[in-house]
């Protein structure tokens, strides 16, 4: 029977857009049809939310994009200020991008792995697949149990996700190796709060479930879902004006849409959140809220129509020509760090 090291041979490489300028092309799938147009279209209204030095932007993560190759980019959209809030689901910030900032790596699966007619042989390994990617579930219990220990040592009491993330920042920066382009810590070192609605769907819960039971019936670190809602409808009230980079669909897409709503419930008379892009696979068909439209969400009140567009492609196709694009126009040079972590810290985003 194949080892472990078998299969854990080629790791996973992250795309630097800093080396590929993607404007010449971006330029000329704008005089091209369908898909392309499209995508030049929405590369074009993420680099208007740069350049709009009034406009929150807020990146939504959904899908396993950090085991993809796409953590490079999303920490060099923190660490050069082209985004101001992040929404992701738990597996992104957690099982991929803090696991890798603790040292570990994901790994390319060859075709015949991809397929599925070698998962049984994986799991007696300890290898976890995620499609044409590879995991080492040893090290993702390490991870795991580092959610824990960060828990052991907090104050307890009910926190928001972007409480328990800035603590894992925190604890990244207390290692005396630092992490190279990680989404958890170079937010944490530029003051961009990351929600994840659904944090107990990761490594993070299966640390948080060991520290409740560790802890018995005595006090623990708890999560508190409408707080999380509470703080971006706080951000909202006190940025007003928006822009939405979602990739993929799901909680964090409807989390960052509905804090319009949320906001107007306060009492607020805030605008729709002005510019949205979406990338996703998800077709309309389905049913689900991947796959509702922009225009959809404008019936809600959620999202304005001038500056919106939908691109149906795979993520790792187009985030890199879309952000891309933006960086290399360099508009981004002339944003101020917003820190709006320190907003929610301080009490200053009420009202």
């Amino acid at each position: 029977m194949p080892e472990k090291r078998d299969y854990l041979r080629e790791t996973i490489e992250h795309i630097d857009i800093s080396k590929y300028n993607t404007v010449p092309l971006v330029e000329a799938m704008r005089r091209m049809a369908y898909s392309s147009r499209d995508l030049a279209r929405a590369a074009d209204i993420y680099d208007r939310m740069v350049q709009d030095t009034d406009c929150g932007i807020i990146l939504c993560l959904a899908g396993s994009l950090i085991s993809a190759g796409l953590k490079k980019v999303f920490a060099d959209l923190v660490r050069l200020n082209m985004v101001d809030i992040i929404v992701s689901t738990g597996a992104n910030i957690v099982d991929q991008d803090f696991f890798e900032a603790l040292g570990y790596r994901h790994y390319l699966a060859d075709d015949l792995v991809k397929t599925g007619v070698k998962d049984a042989e994986l799991r007696e390994l300890h290898i976890d697949r995620i499609y044409d990617t590879l995991i080492d579930e040893d090290e993702l219990r390490i991870c795991d149990d580092t959610t824990r220990q960060i828990a052991d040592q907090l104050e307890p009491r009910p926190y928001s996700s972007r409480e328990f993330i800035r603590a894992m920042g925190g604890y990244l920066h207390g290692q005396k190796k630092k992490p190279a382009d990680s989404i958890v810590y170079e937010s944490y070192k530029a003051g961009v709060p990351i929600f994840c609605p659904a944090f107990s769907d990761c490594s993070a819960g299966f640390g948080l479930v060991a520290h409740q039971a560790g802890r018995g019936d005595a006090p623990k670190v708890t999560l508190d879902s409408a707080k999380d809602f509470l703080e971006l409808t706080q951000l909202k009230i006190k940025s007003r004006h928006t822009g939405l980079f979602m990739v993929g669909g799901g909680v964090p897409k409807n989390f960052a849409q509905d804090v319009v709503v949320s906001a107007e419930i306060l009492g607020a008379d805030v605008p729709m959140h002005q510019y949205a892009v979406q990338i996703t696979v998800a077709d309309v068909r389905d049913g689900a809220l991947s796959s509702s439209t922009l225009h959809e969400a404008s019936s809600w009140g959620k999202v304005d129509t001038v500056f919106e567009q939908m691109v149906y492609s795979e993520a790792t196709l187009a985030v890199p020509l879309i952000a891309g694009y933006s960086f290399h126009r360099g508009h981004w040079q002339n944003r101020n760090r917003r820190e709006f972590h320190r907003l929610l810290e301080t009490g200053g985003a009420e009202g």
